[in-house]
């Protein structure tokens, strides 16, 4: 017959095998769930970085259609003054034509000069933008900890042990003889038999 002790160190290992499977499962499982949650960071990652990318070359776009745009508007109004100031009776350009031919120059410049800052503007904020993008792709990534069934099994195996040992203390604590008492109590039983017969 089965002691008691012994069936349920016996259900203590039994159990502790199929914590370990479900535990190894649950590890597995866990460490897919963190390579997809990474995955999907560098894809949402990837997307916002195209998509800033796209924005600011259509930026730089617009600001060179807008410089060129001010660039001829500029030469047009500078040709037409110089033009006209010819055909005044042919006279040399004076003083005044020239501060007004200036005055054109300083409205050009100030015009590109504007487009300039807006796209150092821009641009600045696309560089804080890509860095915001990347800080992102971090917090939402996760640290990767992959199965490690070897601490697993030793975690099992000390919980047998634990059951077994702290089924021995109770039946100490009880005054009960625990099996290798029981186990010297015989052999010495034993020997005192094998004596006596002699």
């Amino acid at each position: 017959m089965c002691s008691p002790t012994i069936a349920l160190t016996v259900a203590s290992v039994a159990s502790a095998g199929i914590q370990y499977q479900q535990g190894k499962a649950q590890q597995k499982a866990q460490y897919a769930q963190q390579l997809r949650q990474n995955e999907l960071a560098k894809k949402n990652a990837i997307q916002r970085y195209a998509s800033a990318q796209l924005k600011i070359r259509q930026e730089l776009k617009k600001s060179a259609q807008s410089d060129l745009a001010g660039t001829l508007k500029a030469r047009k109004a500078r040709a037409t003054f110089i033009a006209g100031a010819g055909d005044a009776g042919g006279l040399a350009i004076s003083g005044s034509t020239n501060a007004l031919l200036a005055n054109y120059y300083r409205t050009e410049g100030k015009f590109r000069n504007a487009i300039r800052n807006n796209m150092d503007i821009n641009i600045s904020q696309f560089e804080r933008n890509l860095e915001a993008i990347q800080f992102g792709q971090e917090s939402q990534s996760t640290y990767l900890t992959p199965p490690n069934s070897k601490l697993l099994f030793a975690t099992q195996a000390l919980n047998v042990a634990n059951t077994y040992y702290s089924l021995q203390f109770q039946k100490q604590n009880a005054g009960l003889m625990t099996g290798s008492e029981k186990n010297a109590q015989t052999d010495s039983v034993e020997q005192t038999t094998n004596y006596y017969d002699i």
